[in-house]
């Protein structure tokens, strides 16, 4: 029998039950140790979708056999090896400690970027302060003195000194007063 879903087709051959009755893909007789379902029974078994199981039939994880254009699947009968204790309070635990755990690693990660962020804080505040500092001298070192620019009597600069006329009472007028003060002469 040829089917469009699956790609491997199992053979039964119809006899008397349990002779002969071997899968293609386990070659396994049924009747032993497994227990044949069909797909929805083997999907609510397993806690699956029916296109879960047949996925898993196509892919070989689960054995079927077709018969009469149905799939069935064998399902072990066997005891498991491993304990079918519920362990979901225990995978609760776990799992709420993993939580405790990934919370506080990122309280610590929170609280040293804070830090570091404080600490930036504190490198560019003095870094401003120096800055203004170094403009606030360099405007000092540009900026002409008034000190330098006019003395007020002779004795601060007596080179640059010379006598007035004679005649006392004529002055010269302000401009050349002012042009000889910052040409010199």
């Amino acid at each position: 029998m040829a089917s469009k879903g699956l790609r491997e087709v199992s053979e039964v051959e119809h006899g008397v039950v349990g002779e002969n009755r071997r899968t293609a893909r386990t070659n396994r007789d049924p009747t032993m140790n497994q227990q044949r379902l069909t797909v929805h029974d083997t999907a609510l078994r397993l806690g699956i979708s029916e296109d879960a199981v047949r996925m898993r039939v196509k892919r070989g994880k689960l054995s079927a056999d077709k018969e009469g254009g149905r799939l069935y699947v064998l399902l072990d009968i066997e005891p498991t090896s491993e304990p079918t204790t519920d362990r979901t309070d225990e995978l609760i635990e776990e799992l709420k400690d993993r939580v405790h755990r990934l919370e506080y690693q990122l309280d610590q990660e929170r609280e040293a970027r804070t830090e570091e962020r404080r600490r930036q804080d504190t490198v560019i505040a003095q870094l401003s302060r120096a800055n203004e500092e170094q403009a606030r001298t360099i405007r000092q070192l540009e900026a002409p003195s008034e000190a330098r620019e006019s003395p007020k009597t002779v004795e601060e600069e007596p080179e640059r000194a010379k006598p007035r006329s004679a005649m006392g009472g004529a002055q010269e007028p302000a401009w050349r007063r002012w042009r000889r003060r910052v040409f010199g002469g």
